[in-house]
């Protein structure tokens, strides 16, 4: 089954310099395993192709946080050169989790319905 990642996870993004930061949050642990099974960093490096010049999976690091039931990624080289010298006219790294969650990634039918049982379990609560 193909889903977005904004259907299992909810994210958060930030950036210093040259770097962004994004961490990656599962709704629950069925999510959190399908996220760590699916995010890989050559599969953020393709989504993020167009923002780092190729799909080069050395600029991408994955820490994974199963205690916190997240992924931290960060990317190298992503936001030209900075807030100081780029001429985009976005928020720079703050955008780029909003990006992330549009992210389509294939899951096991089982799978992707234990996630988003988990995901929809855990909003209700809110």
């Amino acid at each position: 089954m193909k889903l977005q990642l904004a259907r299992i996870a909810h994210a958060r993004s930030g950036d210093k310099a040259d770097r962004a930061d994004i961490g990656l949050f599962a709704w629950d642990a069925a999510g959190y395993r399908a996220l760590e099974r699916a995010i890989t960093p050559q599969r953020i490096a393709d989504h993020f192709a167009h923002l780092l010049g190729s799909p080069d999976a050395s600029r991408v690091a994955c820490h994974p946080l199963p205690r916190l039931l997240a992924l931290k990624l960060v990317l190298d080289g992503v936001l030209s050169g900075g807030a100081a010298h780029s001429l985009r006219s976005d928020n720079l790294g703050k955008t780029l989790a909003a990006q992330l969650l549009r992210l389509e990634i294939d899951l096991p039918d089982d799978e992707a319905q234990a996630a988003l049982a988990g995901a929809a379990q855990a909003i209700a609560r809110f």
